[in-house]
């Protein structure tokens, strides 16, 4: 299902989104949706997560221009902590391009980051991550191996081999840098107390229609049926991913009885 049309359907059904707190958002007509579409797990953190708190200080000291901060080195830390390995970042504003750079450096050894998978990213050479920030769709950061390239600037690097250099590197302002870093560290603290235990509660309602990794639910759902599925799962109260090939998430932190309406439904 196009996104347009996964909204507009919300609209048709409780008006449009008037505010958004943790797993939930909140419609005109008073109606409280489950969300675990999650913007594609943008907001796996919720969504009112304390960077945007970042945000808003950063831009009350009127930096929102294009000059170089200490922001762009931030992020950088909280990558490197996250990948627990040394980085250098390059920013994207759309996921193919991160992508193609990241093969350009090298097309053996590039993964793109999927939290809570279990997997060690620490050995990839360069890891293409989605911050965990709602409103950031258009933006994306590439962590590449430090010993491959040299000092890096706010929009790229340089190095002796000239690697870094042939990046195309992307400006981005420095309030969106700070509230990246605190979302990473954020997500940082997160895997280390989000456990097994804290996802599987959904199970009861959820295997019905998803198989589950972590938070991670893939749809069981036939694919030529699956539009049907999202629209019945609005009708309940429920906000899945739109999108066939894109996971749900588990709604972290709400109580399990908001997916009753959801169990009820039959496909």
């Amino acid at each position: 299902m196009k996104l347009e049309r996964y909204y507009s359907e919300i609209k048709k059904r409780y008006g449009i989104i008037t505010r958004a707190r943790g797993p939930f958002l909140y419609t005109q007509k008073n109606v409280r949706l489950t969300d675990l579409f999650q913007e594609g797990g943008r907001a796996i953190l919720g969504w009112d997560a304390p960077a945007y708190t970042v945000f808003k200080n950063i831009l009350s000291k009127g930096l929102a221009g294009s000059f170089e901060t200490p922001h762009f080195a931030r992020l950088q830390k909280a990558v490197s902590e996250l990948l627990q390995s040394k980085r250098k970042i390059f920013l994207f504003s759309h996921k193919k391009a991160a992508m193609e750079a990241a093969l350009f450096l090298d097309a053996q050894s590039s993964s793109v980051y999927k939290p809570f998978s279990g997997v060690d990213y620490s050995a990839a050479r360069n890891v293409v991550i989605a911050p965990p920030l709602p409103w950031t769709n258009n933006f994306w950061i590439l962590a590449a191996a430090s010993n491959d390239l040299g000092q890096d600037k706010n929009c790229g690097a340089s190095n002796d081999s000239g690697l870094a250099t042939a990046l195309p590197s992307e400006f981005f302002p420095p309030a969106l840098l700070a509230a990246a870093a605190r979302a990473v560290y954020d997500l940082i603290a997160a895997l280390k107390t989000r456990q097994e235990k804290d996802f599987f509660i959904y199970d009861k309602t959820l295997v019905k229609f998803f198989e589950r990794r972590a938070c991670w639910l893939r749809p069981k759902v036939p694919q030529e049926k699956y539009d049907d599925f999202v629209l019945a799962c609005l009708d309940a109260g429920v906000a899945v991913s739109p999108d066939y090939n894109a996971d749900s998430l588990v709604p972290f932190g709400a109580d399990k009885g908001v997916l009753k309406k959801m169990g009820e439904i039959n496909v």
